[in-house]
């Protein structure tokens, strides 16, 4: 193993890990989570100087407590300016997470999900900047960035400016599981809606007077399903998947609050992703197409239809680097000088390396030993979480 990577303290990166995991910071809540990466950094030798907050938050479409957190560690030596990241929020299954540590793994009480995904990359990225200062370890300028609202829509990366990064010209973010994969690409977002207006009516005096809303959403489902745009889809232009997540009303409300009316309102909303943002737009429209077959299928006794307003929207690009690309030759060196063969990952999910990469800053994400993230069953592997930090200080002192 590299004498370098040696030189992290193994029980320190542990201490900062069970800290954050017991700090609520569900997205769109990230002060007091914020605050604790703040007094770690501080505890390890960052000056107060280089630590500072931008404006994204103002810019998130959602309330957002904060916006996200950015740290300059000044180069000592020659290199590329690097830019590590992580994001500070944590789904809301996270709330009043109780970490205990079994063995060489962190669990929660089994009530709620850890929080893993993301305080094993805060751990990594304090530890980071805790060896670098402690061993005066030669390294290019680096930055740290910690994001707010990653899990509710990678906002706090949509909307950074990227001249708050100093000029840094690649990225390292943490936020995976294992430490021999390499996240070099990841499928874009499309989000879709579908607002249905129907016709209320006695359900069982006068059903044929009303325009069931629910019907309509129903339909247009089964309707891409037949037509093979739902779930897994594969097409002569593209490959993808799709998905209804809430088929309701709106603001939490049902669709409907009564058997006897034919229900007049549904609200869907639904997303595409794909490899190709084109296709992830054209699994949309197939959405679009089935609901519009839909609402010409039911009709009332007058021939009256439903309204049904649909829109869809980008939620994040896709992205794809070259094996070539110096950021992946970085992460890739890093792992081998640990004796790890690297495993390059195309990600079927969205990252903040969507949005970063976007912004001009070619980014890979690595893992720290999340587990079954987003369930109660999440744990973290302390032994991948500590060959995540180390992973972490390689990449940031390798020259070239």
């Amino acid at each position: 193993m590299s004498s370098t990577a040696d030189l992290v303290d193994a029980k320190a990166a542990e201490a900062h890990l069970l800290r954050f995991l017991a700090v609520d910071g569900v997205t769109g809540e990230e002060q007091a989570i914020a605050e604790a990466v703040i007094d770690e950094l501080v505890k390890v030798g960052v000056p107060k100087s280089a630590i500072r907050f931008d404006d994204a938050h103002k810019r998130i479409p959602v309330p957002t407590q904060t916006g996200n957190l950015i740290v300059d560690l000044p180069g000592t030596a020659e290199g590329p300016h690097l830019l590590f990241s992580t994001h500070l929020d944590t789904v809301p299954l996270c709330r009043g997470a109780k970490p205990k540590v079994e063995g060489r793994r962190v669990v929660s009480d089994g009530t709620t999900a850890l929080g893993g995904d993301n305080r094993t990359g805060c751990g990594v990225l304090v530890s980071l900047a805790e060896t670098l200062i402690k061993h005066k370890l030669p390294h290019p300028n680096i930055t740290l960035l910690f994001t707010v609202r990653e899990e509710s829509g990678l906002h706090g990366a949509r909307e950074l400016n990227p001249k708050d990064l100093g000029g840094a010209v690649m990225c390292i973010n943490v936020d995976s599981q294992k430490p021999e994969d390499i996240i070099t690409g990841a499928v874009g977002q499309e989000n879709w809606e579908v607002e249905i207006i129907g016709r209320a009516s006695h359900a069982g005096l006068a059903p044929d007077k009303g325009i069931s809303a629910t019907l309509v959403g129903a339909l247009g489902l089964a309707n891409a399903r037949r037509d093979g745009w739902f779930g897994k889809i594969e097409k002569p232009s593209g490959k993808g998947t799709s998905n209804v997540g809430i088929f309701g009303g709106k603001d939490g409300k049902p669709a409907g609050d009564a058997t006897n009316v034919v229900t007049d309102y549904a609200w869907m909303r639904g997303e595409a992703r794909s490899p190709e943002l084109t296709f992830a737009a054209e699994i949309a429209e197939a959405f679009k197409k089935a609901f519009e077959e839909a609402r010409q299928a039911v009709t009332a006794t007058d021939g009256a239809t439903a309204e049904v307003k649909f829109t869809h929207v980008k939620a994040y690009p896709p992205f794809h680097l070259a094996e070539d690309a110096p950021v992946v030759r970085r992460a890739a060196a890093a792992l081998e000088a640990l004796g790890i063969k690297p495993k390059l990952m195309f990600s079927p999910g969205g990252l903040d390396a969507n949005w970063l990469d976007k912004h001009g800053i070619p980014t890979v994400t690595i893992g720290a030993g999340q587990r079954e993230v987003h369930t109660v069953k999440e744990h973290v592997e302390l032994d991948e979480y500590v060959t995540g930090c180390r992973i972490a200080v390689l990449a940031a002192t390798l020259k070239g």
